[in-house]
């Protein structure tokens, strides 16, 4: 059976990689390996979700399905004062993101959660770039899951191809949360912010 990014454990051979991009204003370094997603270079989803999102942000941000770590380190670059948490699912990629973070001199929370199922406490801005290829069931389940740990007036930021299924998602996303917005859109990517209301 073929493994996916978002299998708990993966048994494929290590292939280590490690590249580095330059955000804000500095160098960021990063190492990867086979059984994670995106292992060859930041996802172009992930790279417009995090130039979408504000230029000011403070409190608890989540980053849901955080793989290796590359959304989390960009939203520390441009956001250090945020109080970070990763979870993911695939344990490999968690201490890639957890290395990533330290190679990076920053600090966060790193856990290791099928969804929100090990996610405790409230988050004043949740990001994800979410599993699509683990199917509709999963990620809208992500996206109510979400709601719950979002604070009165909190935000949830995604990225979706619209061949994926990005203009259903939207549908999808106005039944359930208060205020929902398209703010960015690029090359058949769409960012979606949607807002709890208080």
């Amino acid at each position: 059976m073929a493994e996916y990014y978002y299998t708990q454990s993966p048994e494929s051979a290590h292939e280590y990689r490690s590249f580095s991009v330059e955000a804000y204003g500095r160098k960021l370094e990063f190492e990867t390996d086979a059984g994670v997603f995106s292992k060859e270079h930041i996802d172009p989803g992930s790279q417009l979700l995090c130039s979408a999102l504000p230029e000011k942000m403070e409190g608890r941000v989540l980053d849901m399905g955080a793989g290796w770590g590359a959304m989390s380190v960009l939203i520390l670059a441009g956001h250090p004062e945020v109080e970070l948490t990763m979870a993911e699912i695939n344990e490999r990629a968690l201490n890639l993101a957890r290395q990533n973070l330290i190679r990076n001199g920053m600090t966060g929370r790193a856990v290791q959660s099928d969804g929100f199922s090990a996610v405790d406490g409230m988050y004043e801005v949740i990001v994800t770039n979410p599993p699509i290829r683990a199917g509709k069931a999963v990620i809208y389940g992500m996206f109510r899951d979400a709601r719950e740990h979002l604070v009165a007036g909190g935000s949830l930021y995604l990225v979706i191809r619209k061949q994926q299924g990005a203009e259903s998602a939207g549908k999808y996303l106005r039944e359930i949360y208060e205020d929902v917005e398209i703010i960015r859109k690029k090359s058949g990517y769409v960012v979606y912010r949607c807002t709890k209301g208080a």
